[in-house]
């Protein structure tokens, strides 16, 4: 108890020193951080802060103090419970030997049990790394099987050419096996190996498309040919069809009871497999190009060298003349254009629409170039419309495959001027041979064939009777060679304007064959007839010929018509006349006024016999003048022939013509200076010729069919002021001419003029040559009476 005095007031003297000093750190809470575990870092730090460590150490010093104290308090008065627990312990100590022994023994016999596990168990683990080792170097071997695997069967599709599954096998292997191999050395192998293979196969299927290049450019020919003849076949069928259409069009508009069936055909497009032509190697180099990632470099390259052989194929042949190889020349191009159709369709994308319209347009633009060049150099029809027809079958071929020619077809439609003048000018050399070979002769015609191939052929015939053999025609042999002339020249026209950018152009060949009629034909008809040497027989058959070949221009619009599927109805209008129709009807008149002007000639030569008529002779002519008999031997002979071989109406205005010249030579014969007078007999002589002339016509007028016309009237006629002068010479009452009513009825004709001047030249006879003189003495008194009258009247 008096150790707890001290100690408690040694701890109140220190509580009272430390307490005392509130320089340091508070006691209770230094304890109350001391006892709860608490950080007696912000304390110390607080001490040193104020700089009182020592403080700080002497409390805790007192602390520990106390606590001690409290802790033998405590062992004092547990000192009982301390001695029971350390005997315990000593039982306890006495257990644990028995019990560290009991477990050593069963240690050792562990001991000895365990190591035989461990020796199974060692073994067993043993095993299992030899298991495991198995397992991987059977999987190892596996893969690596399976890779040769793969490899052998890459090896077999390189060997047979089969580079795509060849370049599948090498992506497999490369995909799925590459990473997995175990082995080092097979693939570092492979991996270099791999990249190998598919250059040889890109290097393959590039060998094997440049072949291809090579090998379809030779093709491109035979196609382009083939499909030419193609479309050549069809435009035959074409025609054949609207030929049948017409025939049946024909019949229908004829009224023929006959039917005709036609059987309808449908435009069927030729078959595109006759176009054999292989083009595996493009697609296999496109889809290996393709798998290997290089499809933008293959269809650059494609592209650039299929333009570098259209280049090549549009160059013209320096050896040949353009006329041999132009077949050679279009058919190359457009075997070209159909292989890239097949390419641009099937091939995947290797070439794209854009290009191909490239190619197309730089090849129409050389094309075109050279046609016109070409062309320009031409000088011969013929060689123009083979070429012509041959581009249009190109046209027609392409057009089939979708590209457009128009520009082609534009280039041809240029020519067209060029090529008819060109035809036109053959055609006038073969007119004005034909024209300068012909006799002017009636054509005779022996056989049915030889009427067939020259009247019937060119719708000639005036009646649908077949004629007696050997028949005359009313033409020479310059109507049917101008016909057929004629009849090539519309075909051939028709032969370049057809399959061109104008779908109708019957109007075109119309204004060309118009051309051919009148600035060729018409124009060498014309300058024939108007030749100084040109005789009377010749001039007669001339203007035949012209009404002929005016008929023939109905036959050569239907023909047109014909050629151009234009329907007849059409060519029936007033449309489908022809303008030369007009005008070889107008040089008809020229002709029949050559011809006219020519036997006037004739007759003035006869006329001029006149100046041996006795003017004054004492009696009468008995049978007339002798310049009559000339006349009218010379128009016996003339007037069969050209009633045979004119229309009615011509020979009616040529007959009329010839008879009012033979009065108008009278009466200028009587005005003339070489006759200064004649009497009564002379004019009796007159008289006595007018009458033959006049039985002459009158003739004429009933046997030839004149009568027959429309508004006819006698020939006779055309000696009116002849026969009213001699009328009047003659009358016993000249002065009645005075007299309008009788004038107009009797001497309508007359002109008062000229009847003063030959009233003047009248004289009488001597008074010993008259009977009955007061009346010869009363007709001159009337006509001198007349003159007077009309001269006061002038």
């Amino acid at each position: 108890m008096m150790m707890r005095g001290k100690r408690g007031s040694a701890l109140e003297n220190g509580e009272k020193g430390d307490g005392a000093g509130h320089h340091g750190v508070d006691d209770s809470a230094l304890t109350s951080a001391i006892s709860n575990g608490e950080d007696l870092g912000p304390l110390i730090r607080s001490a040193f802060e104020i700089g009182k460590p020592e403080t700080l150490q002497h409390q805790l010093r007192n602390f520990v103090k106390k606590k001690e104290v409290e802790i033998e308090d405590l062992c004092k008065l547990h000192y009982e419970e301390f001695i029971h627990a350390v005997d315990e312990l000593r039982y306890v100590l006495v257990d644990a030997d028995e019990l560290k022994s009991r477990l050593t023994d069963e240690n050792s016999q562990m001991q000895a049990v365990g190591i035989s596990l461990l020796r199974s168990l060692d073994e067993l683990i043993e095993c299992h790394e030899i298991k495991s080792n198995l397992s991987e170097a059977i999987r190892s071997l596996k893969i690596c099987a399976t890779v040769m695997h793969l490899c052998v069967t890459a090896n077999e599709y390189l060997t047979t050419d089969s580079y795509y599954p060849a370049l599948k096998t090498l992506d497999i292997i490369e995909r799925d096996y590459l990473h997995q191999i175990p082995a080092r050395v097979l693939r570092v192998l492979l991996e270099r190996q791999l990249p190998v293979c598919r250059a040889h196969i890109e290097r393959r299927v590039n060998q094997e498309f440049s072949d291809w290049l090579v090998q379809i450019r030779g093709m491109a020919r035979e196609i382009g040919q083939l499909s030419i003849g193609q479309a050549s076949s069809a435009r035959q069928r074409e025609e054949e069809l609207r030929g049948r259409q017409r025939q049946a069009e024909e019949q229908s508009r004829s009224g023929s009871r006959e039917c005709v069936y036609i059987l309808e055909m449908e435009d069927i497009d030729e078959d595109d497999s006759l176009l054999k032509f292989d083009l595996t190697p493009v697609y296999r180099a496109h889809y290996i190009n393709t798998c290997l990632g290089l499809q933008d470099q293959f269809r650059e390259y494609y592209y650039k060298n299929r333009h570098l052989q259209l280049n090549s194929d549009l160059q013209i042949s320096s050896v040949q003349s353009f006329l041999e190889c132009h077949q050679i020349y279009f058919s190359q191009i457009a075997g070209f254009f159909i292989v890239e159709d097949r390419v641009l369709r099937t091939a995947s994308g290797l070439i794209t629409s854009s290009q191909a319209e490239n190619l197309w347009e730089s090849a129409i633009s050389k094309v075109n170039s050279v046609l016109e060049d070409q062309f320009s150099r031409m000088q011969t029809a013929s060689h123009l419309l083979l070429v012509k027809d041959y581009v249009s079958l190109l046209g027609a071929t392409l057009r089939r495959y979708g590209y457009q020619v128009g520009p082609l077809l534009d280039v041809l439609d240029k020519m067209r001027d060029k090529y008819h003048e060109l035809l036109l000018n053959d055609c006038r050399r073969q007119i004005n041979d034909v024209l300068a070979n012909d006799k002017y002769e009636q054509m005779l015609m022996r056989k049915e064939y030889e009427y067939n191939m020259n009247v019937l052929a060119f719708h000639l015939q005036s009646t649908e009777i077949m004629p007696a053999f050997p028949y005359i025609a009313p033409f020479s042999a310059t109507v049917p060679d101008c016909c057929r002339i004629v009849r090539s020249f519309i075909e051939d026209s028709v032969s370049f304007l057809s399959y061109g950018s104008h779908m109708d152009y019957y109007d075109l060949v119309k204004k060309y064959l118009d051309k051919l009629l009148i600035s060729v034909l018409n124009e060498a008809l014309l300058k024939l007839i108007r030749n100084p040497s040109l005789g009377m027989s010749q001039a007669m058959q001339i203007a035949a010929n012209m009404t002929v070949l005016e008929r023939a221009c109905s036959f050569f619009a239907e023909h047109v018509g014909r050629l151009c599927g234009i329907p007849m109805r059409l060519v029936d209008s007033p449309h489908g006349i022809l303008a030369a129709k007009d005008v070889l009807r107008k040089s008809q008149v020229v002709a029949h006024e050559r011809m006219l002007e020519l036997v006037k000639s004739k007759v003035d030569e006869f006329m001029a016999l006149t100046a041996h008529i006795n003017w004054t002779p004492d009696d009468p002519p008995q049978n007339g003048n002798v310049y009559l008999n000339e006349v009218i031997i010379y128009l016996e002979t003339l007037t069969p022939s050209a009633q045979a071989i004119l229309p009615i109406e011509a020979f009616d205005k040529w007959v009329k013509g010839v008879l009012n010249h033979i009065s108008d030579c009278i009466i200028n014969t009587l005005l003339s200076e070489e006759v200064r007078r004649f009497n009564v007999n002379a004019i009796m002589g007159l008289e006595a010729d007018l009458r033959v002339l006049e039985a002459f016509a009158d003739e004429r007028f009933h046997n030839s069919g004149l009568d027959k016309l429309q508004s006819a009237t006698n020939l006779k006629q055309s000696l009116a002021e002849a026969r009213q002068l001699v009328n009047l010479i003659l009358s016993n009452q000249p002065e009645l001419f005075l007299n309008p009513v009788i004038r107009e009825k009797n001497y309508n004709i007359l002109d008062y003029k000229k009847v003063i001047l030959i009233a003047e030249k009248y004289r009488d006879l001597p008074e010993k040559f008259f009977r009955g003189g007061s009346k010869q003495a009363a007709k001159k008194k009337g006509l001198d009476a007349l003159v007077r009258r009309l001269r006061d009247l002038g």
